[in-house]
């Protein structure tokens, strides 16, 4: 049961990121909250999350928008949407307030980039494919098992539902990625739920994702081991080691991380099982500070933001190989 409660939002609307992948995008929070409650959320350790179980609606953001942008001398080419919610939760508020940011901002000219892990309506799915070409998507699959979904994510659609929508969007002619992050270390790293889990993206015509593996603050190791059973914790947690201490965020935020080279054996098996099907692998380089990385593509490719810089790709061999950014279904 989710408890939703109506704010009037005080700080800006359109807020800058400290995440590289996100320079020069601006961002958009509908909520403080996320009606998935997915276990390994990082924006429950932020000082406005509400709690489990809580949603926090802004519902003064389209005038608050309006404002910001008739103040701008530039308006941007594209915001995204969210570095800690989602605009497609289950939860009619959200919803309704996501369709007319959505309509304002594309009758504006202005493309908008999400991550999503929710279902999208019909009547916004419309919405965007009439502004195929303004709207870069990201889909967050971390695994096609039902039953670990349910127990990591279990406010958001099954996989299959997932899946259906990655189709849905580039039927539409939206360029669609998915995001495979977390990877959670000795469920979905490795065998057949890899394996299955790429071919059936190969099969939907994905062939770009971008991936992480899990990462640890206190709150999120809480929300882990207060819903996952004491067997089930212990396995997952057992990854980490206390001295795995790692800078993010722009070295202004430091988390609990997989060793590196833990994390290089994994990403580096997704890539492998990635390239067999045709799928190109991003590793971000804002949650691997420490290993050869790159721009993950967060918010998608728009051309006033020039080139993307990539430092010593992580997986050289994929990289030569890469699609043009115009065939790319990023």
């Amino acid at each position: 049961m989710v408890t939703v409660t109506l704010a009037q939002r005080k700080s800006a609307v359109l807020t800058p990121s400290g995440l590289a992948c996100l320079a020069g995008i601006p961002t958009i929070n509908l909520t403080a909250g996320c009606a998935h409650g997915c276990l390994y959320c990082y924006s429950q350790g932020y000082s406005c999350y509400p709690g489990p179980g809580r949603v926090v609606v802004y519902a003064n953001t389209l005038e608050k928008l309006k404002s910001e942008l008739t103040r701008k001398r530039k308006r941007p080419q594209a915001v995204y949407f969210s570095p800690a919610s989602d605009l497609f939760q289950p939860v009619p508020e959200v919803l309704e307030l996501a369709y007319v940011i959505l309509e304002y901002l594309l009758t504006q000219g202005i493309g908008v980039a999400f991550l999503s892990k929710g279902r999208i309506p019909e009547r916004h799915m419309k919405l965007l494919r009439s502004k195929a070409d303004m709207i870069r998507a990201q889909i967050g699959l971390v695994t096609l098992d039902a039953n670990v979904a349910a127990r990591f994510e279990p406010g958001a659609p099954p996989p299959v539902d997932r899946m259906a929508q990655i189709r849905s969007l580039r039927a539409g002619g939206i360029r669609t990625q998915v995001r495979l992050d977390p990877i959670l270390p000795g469920l979905t790293d490795d065998g057949e739920p890899l394996d299955g889990l790429l071919a059936a993206l190969a099969q939907a015509g994905v062939d770009c994702i971008a991936a992480s593996t899990l990462f640890l603050r206190p709150a999120l190791a809480n929300a882990l081991k207060a819903a996952l059973t004491e067997v089930e914790c212990r396995n997952l947690l057992a990854h980490f080691k206390p001295s795995g201490r790692l800078a993010i965020h722009a070295e202004n935020s430091t988390v609990t991380a997989l060793p590196p080279d833990h994390r290089r054996q994994i990403l580096t098996r997704v890539a492998d099982v990635a390239r067999r099907h045709g799928i190109l692998v991003k590793v971000c380089a804002c949650k691997n500070p420490d290993l050869p990385s790159q721009c993950c593509g967060i918010a998608g490719d728009w051309p006033a933001n020039g080139p993307q810089a990539i430092q010593h790709p992580l997986f050289p061999d994929i990289e030569r190989t890469r699609h043009d950014p115009a065939d790319s279904t990023e």
